[in-house]
């Protein structure tokens, strides 16, 4: 039996917004490894766009630079607004980190951390499609 999706899809979003990043990397790879679909790509996006940020706090650029574009990378075959989250202000955020820590190695600021923003079940279901 899969794990309950949006459970732990929301508290992944949950820990990302508290900057707990390593923690909402645990709470979507619970999900992501039952996935069976293209969401699988998806929270893998998610997951590695958690690390990346995982890896600006602890100031370990080149692994975020290399996080961050694979989970752009992964998460430009989706909808900014998906499964629940709107995640488009975090990758403008994540575009802006990438570039920051690959030139240099200024520290971002954790009030620089982007959040998810967690859309109406009308506009867009947790999880993305019955199917996952």
């Amino acid at each position: 039996m899969k794990p309950d999706y949006r459970i732990y899809f929301l508290e992944g979003v949950a820990h990302f917004n508290a900057h707990e990043f390593w923690e909402a990397h645990e709470s979507w790879e619970t999900i992501w490894l039952a996935a069976e679909s293209d969401v699988e790509q998806f929270l893998q996006g998610m997951i590695q766009l958690a690390a990346a940020y995982h890896h600006v706090k602890r100031g370990t650029h080149r692994g975020a630079v290399r996080l961050f574009e694979a989970a752009l990378r992964r998460l430009a075959a989706f909808p900014r607004k998906w499964s629940g989250i709107d995640r488009g202000a975090a990758e403008e955020a994540a575009r802006r980190h990438r570039e920051r820590v690959a030139l240099s190695s200024e520290i971002v600021p954790p009030a620089e951390f982007p959040e998810l923003i967690l859309l109406s079940s009308d506009e867009s279901p947790i999880p993305p499609r019955e199917e996952w």
